[in-house]
């Protein structure tokens, strides 16, 4: 009989045919000894049968058994290179697949409206005062400021005296005073013996002579053309000083000054050339516009 001539595969799908058939015959045998293998559930182990005199275990006895032998003790950890069989109850046929993680931040929604204000809580206890800090460095300086009001005069003040004797010659006689001791941006007019007020409010004034023995002494602190007050002193055989004071409200442009009076009698003031014995004096107390 005539033999069929060989099969000759030539070129890449010759190799890729050799090739598949390799590897079905590995997977065939590399099967066919797992079969061979195993023994059936029913059936006892024939190693263990022989040499032992224990009665064989069954199939959940033989599981606890392989749990008990293949699962580490409490105090002991498995070891990274320990096998485990694929029929050990204690390993999962399946790996677990980790659940994904939501990222909360991404579907954050929209700003709400804003709240009501709640109510004010209990004040807390207070605190004990801090230590004093340090100084400061010095600040810049600063702009020069808007200029001011101009600077009015709220001063006002004169004290004049006579050094020469008085007698009244006629009804009435204006007393001139002779010597200045203080005038006061020069509201006292020495020329007529009058002061002129030139800043408002209320003044003190104050009027000191000196009586003439066996004479009278009769004068007037005028205010304008009226008489303010009266400075009188009988007629007596020694001389002694008088005095005579008074507040008056002023308004600008008056005028105040002393007379002297002519009565029945002889009337006259004492001084000399030597000391001053007459003194007519006032100031301002308070301005007007100050509260």
């Amino acid at each position: 009989m005539q033999q069929p001539p060989p099969l000759r595969l030539g070129g890449k799908m010759g190799c890729q045919a050799l090739g598949f058939s390799l590897t079905s015959c590995l997977l065939l045998a590399f099967t066919c000894s797992l079969v061979l293998s195993r023994v059936p559930h029913g059936q006892p182990d024939p190693q263990e049968q022989e040499g032992t005199g224990e009665p064989p275990l069954d199939h959940t006895e033989r599981i606890e058994e392989n749990h008990e032998k293949y699962s580490p003790k409490q105090d002991e950890e498995p070891s990274a290179t320990q096998c485990l069989r694929c029929c050990d109850p204690s390993t999962p046929m399946y790996q677990a697949i980790p659940v994904p993680q939501i990222n909360i931040t991404i579907l954050k929604g929209e700003k709400g409206d804003r709240g009501d204000r709640g109510l004010q809580g209990k004040y807390g206890k207070t605190g004990s005062a801090g230590a004093r800090g340090h100084m400061g460095p010095k600040g810049q300086k600063g702009s020069i400021g808007a200029p001011g009001d101009r600077c009015k005069n709220h001063y006002a003040a004169f004290s004049v005296g006579r050094k020469k004797p008085l007698h009244s010659n006629d009804y009435y006689q204006t007393v001139i005073f002779d010597t200045e001791f203080v005038n006061l941006y020069g509201h006292f007019n020495m020329f007529t013996g009058r002061f002129y007020c030139y800043v408002p409010g209320i003044y003190f004034f104050n009027l000191n002579v000196h009586t003439w023995n066996q004479k009278e002494t009769y004068l007037h602190i005028m205010r304008n053309e009226e008489v303010a007050v009266i400075l009188y002193a009988q007629v007596s055989d020694r001389s002694i000083m008088q005095s005579q004071s008074l507040l008056l409200e002023l308004q600008e442009q008056d005028e105040v000054w002393v007379r002297l009076f002519r009565g029945e009698r002889e009337n006259a003031i004492f001084s000399d050339e030597f000391d001053t014995y007459i003194t007519f004096s006032g100031y301002l107390v308070k301005h007007s516009t100050e509260p």
